[in-house]
């Protein structure tokens, strides 16, 4: 078995380790050269620390790796471990676990990040026999939703940059890797303050428009609800994007989040459950 990094690979193997590495997956994935490489840009992925494993010049498993700072932690994410049929139980995984964490030490990560499909026990298995736990339930919701503002309150609403959230003292850093806004600089944030000029929440999302110059969907990362915020001022946060009937998902929403409760209570639907995992690797350096 024959180790090597994205970066040494061409595209074609690349995407064939990936594709066939995620043949059969509980959620379909499959990537074209446009997507992966727009995924490897947007989500901050590292070609020089991402690996795929080769049997006789055959890319049959890969591990994309990203690395950022957040929380004042380096933080390593696994954006995607997949086998391809015919080498799964037969040692690859842990082949390329093995060089995953020897590459998260060489780089001196401080907690490393993952999630898996709740339904994959195999894979939660695997990880947590590496030293990950699960520290979070995930929750990607859809459906329709329309923000029905019974009587106004005094709410004010300020449009930012994604970037400009990492500026703000009770911004939440440490959420799962694609909800950070290093992930979703093409998103828009808003923050909303109370009379008091006091923060009571914020959003980052993403507006999908139709051909014709409408709102299709708006896709939330972060709802958060701060300080005196509470959930009847949920409608009036999405208010501010549009008041009609809309497509609304949600990416890996904690389900702990009072906005998750909120949502499925008012019409969106659980599409699909994941565990965040988490390891802490600077204990193994003896630090």
């Amino acid at each position: 078995m024959e180790i090597k990094t994205v970066s040494q690979c061409t595209l074609a193997e690349i995407l064939k380790a990936w594709n066939k590495g995620f043949e059969g997956y509980f959620v379909q994935i499959e990537m074209n050269e446009e997507v992966f490489l727009n995924r490897l840009v947007g989500e901050g992925l590292s070609p020089e620390l991402s690996i795929v494993a080769f049997e006789h010049n055959n890319p049959v498993g890969i591990v994309l790796n990203g690395f950022r700072l957040m929380d004042g932690k380096k933080t390593s994410w696994n954006g995607g471990t997949g086998i391809s049929p015919d080498y799964r139980g037969k040692g690859v995984s842990r082949i390329l676990m093995e060089e995953t964490i020897a590459i998260y030490e060489r780089e001196n990560v401080e907690v490393a990040t993952l999630e898996a499909i709740k339904e994959n026990k195999v894979a939660i298995a695997l990880y947590e026999k590496y030293g990950y736990t699960i520290t979070n339930q995930l929750l990607f919701l859809s459906g329709e939703y329309e923000a029905k503002v019974e009587k106004p309150i005094e709410i004010h609403v300020e449009t930012i940059r994604p970037e400009q959230l990492s500026r703000l003292s009770f911004y939440q850093d440490n959420v799962p890797w694609q909800c950070s806004w290093h992930s979703n600089k093409q998103g828009e944030a808003k923050v909303f303050y109370n009379e008091n000029n006091e923060a009571i929440g914020y959003m980052l999302y993403r507006t999908v428009w139709d051909q014709e110059g409408a709102i299709d969907s708006i896709v939330l990362y972060q709802l958060e609800l701060l300080g005196d915020g509470n959930v009847e001022h949920i409608p009036h946060f999405i208010a501010s994007i549009t008041r009609h009937k809309v497509k609304l998902k949600t990416v890996n929403f904690l389900a702990s989040n009072p906005a998750t409760s909120y949502l499925t209570e008012n019409g969106l639907e659980v599409k699909t459950e994941q565990v965040q995992m988490k390891k802490k690797i600077n204990s193994l350096r003896g630090e």
